[in-house]
């Protein structure tokens, strides 16, 4: 059993579409005691392994905690990248991004680690608590 008073949180980013982690995401930590107003702690960008390894840690008291991810830039440079690869394969239509961020709130509980993935594709997303 933990004797921290605090909870510990981590995350990464798999591109479900590519089947590759996804680099270079912005992501935002924000906790809160009870309903109180989200404090916004800092935040990382995922590494070549789509991973944060320096979030900030939780203040004592932290209850709920939200993770923001800025999946926007993310999509619109590998976007990009396809085009530049394969202009006759170009979607004239296809611009924009469908989910430009993606925000996860979840509970805590003192002395516990949480580690929470994001699986990402252009079209959808899943989240679960791994381990």
């Amino acid at each position: 059993m933990s004797t921290s008073t605090t909870a510990s949180v981590s995350t990464h980013i798999l591109d479900t579409s590519v089947g590759r982690p996804a680099q270079g995401v912005a992501v935002q930590l924000s906790a809160r005691p009870g309903r109180a107003d989200w404090q916004a702690l800092g935040g990382s960008a995922t590494d070549a392994d789509g991973r944060c390894k320096d979030l900030p840690a939780l203040p004592e008291g932290t209850t709920h905690v939200r993770l923001d991810f800025e999946v926007e830039p993310y999509f619109l440079k590998k976007q990009a990248d396809a085009q530049q690869d394969a202009p006759a394969n170009r979607d004239s239509g296809a611009t924009g991004v469908f989910f430009p961020e993606v925000a996860i709130t979840f509970a805590v509980n003192p002395g516990e680690h949480y580690h929470v993935p994001l699986l990402l594709n252009p079209f959808g997303y899943s989240v679960y608590r791994g381990s």
